[in-house]
């Protein structure tokens, strides 16, 4: 191929960013500068035109308080895309808006993408497909947990094994890792988003009362929890009566929200369980030297850790700033792109896989 001097300049000047599209948050890691961006994976669009009115933190506070001819949506759902033109024009927001904190904006930068460990390939297409769309000069694509223990600082490189725990929104990753290599690998659906619904239907059969998603995540987040905790906390819930049609508010105890979100959190515990049952002896026994990392949004609901270690005998501990680790991890892969180069799944590059 003869040498192009124009590729030569993109190529030095260029930007590499890794993204973490998960389907609650959306975080932005640039090369040299770490996490520039992280915003809700929200998007207001026209209903007629289906052009996008409002993009991230903006779109979010719209939600439950749109006219009629303004729709919210999520364009990623269980950590995959499912409406394909929307997830472009978030990522040309995304991608643009790093451009503008930047003293010399180059188009195309080389992007790499992390993505749940159980996507089938045309969900990797997908997510390829919208960040060539989207700008991109190249796209990597790097499965979530691989990329979460990367940024958590694991020795994935070594001989000896670790063991991440990434819950996000949408899905739940679990990866036993060694030598470069995904040892073992569980993905499943069941993570933050799980836990709102359980506490969305609990409130509703119990008390009769109609609360919003957001209403169910400040609550998960200010005393949800999933341990006994020290001194049990409660929260004021406020909805639509479904018998009497009024608004309506009540208090609920950390408690009644553990027992809420009880069969989702255990069932995240089991798909750890049956991680560890497939895993060597010998990684066994460097787990229990090293412990479980926790990663994502959803290892921070209060008590999980104690929840782990308390039903595996094996050390859990949470990462630093776990909800930043797949970016984080995502831009590490990118900046050593030859040490890492094993780390990339499916349509790489160049599009094929």
């Amino acid at each position: 191929m003869a040498f192009n001097p124009l590729n030569w300049l993109l190529g030095f000047f260029s930007l590499d960013i890794g993204i973490d599209l998960g389907t609650a948050n959306t975080m932005v890691n640039v090369s040299g500068k770490g996490i520039v961006i992280s915003e809700p994976s929200w998007v207001a669009i026209d209903k007629r035109t289906r052009e996008p009115l409002a993009i991230g933190a903006e779109a979010k506070e719209m939600v439950g308080r749109t006219p009629a001819n303004v729709l919210t949506v999520r364009p990623v759902r269980d950590g995959v895309i499912s409406e394909f033109e929307i997830t472009q024009a978030m990522l040309e927001y995304f991608i643009g808006k790093v451009h503008q904190q930047s003293i010399v904006p180059v188009p195309r930068p080389r992007v790499v993408i992390g993505i749940p460990a159980g996507v089938t390939k045309v969900e990797k297409r997908a997510v390829y497909d919208a960040a060539i769309s989207a700008g991109a000069r190249e796209v990597y694509l790097i499965e979530e947990p691989v990329a979460a223990a990367l940024g958590a600082g694991l020795p994935i490189n070594e001989i000896r094994g670790s063991m991440v725990v990434d819950i996000g929104g949408g899905t739940s990753d679990v990866a036993i890792l060694s030598m470069k290599g995904v040892v073992v690998s569980r993905s499943l659906r069941v993570a933050g988003d799980e836990l709102d619904e359980d506490i969305i239907q609990y409130v509703r059969n119990k008390y009769n009362l109609l609360i919003g998603q957001r209403m169910a995540e400040h609550a998960k987040i200010a005393i949800g929890s999933a341990y006994h905790l020290p001194k049990e906390k409660t929260a004021r819930l406020r909805g639509r009566n479904l018998l009497s049609g009024l608004p309506e508010a009540i208090e609920v105890s950390s408690v009644e929200l553990r027992e809420a979100m009880s069969s989702s959190v255990q069932i995240i515990v089991d798909t750890v369980k049956d991680a560890l049952d497939e895993a060597p002896p010998e990684i066994v026994a460097d787990l229990m030297d090293m412990g479980i990392c926790m990663a994502g949004g959803g290892s921070l609901l209060q008590g999980l850790d104690e929840r782990l270690t308390n039903e595996l005998n094996i050390r859990a501990w949470v990462a630093e700033d776990p909800m930043s680790c797949v970016a984080r991890g995502a831009g590490i892969a990118l900046e050593n792109l030859p040490m890492w180069n094993s780390l990339f799944v499916g349509l790489g590059r160049d599009g094929r896989g």
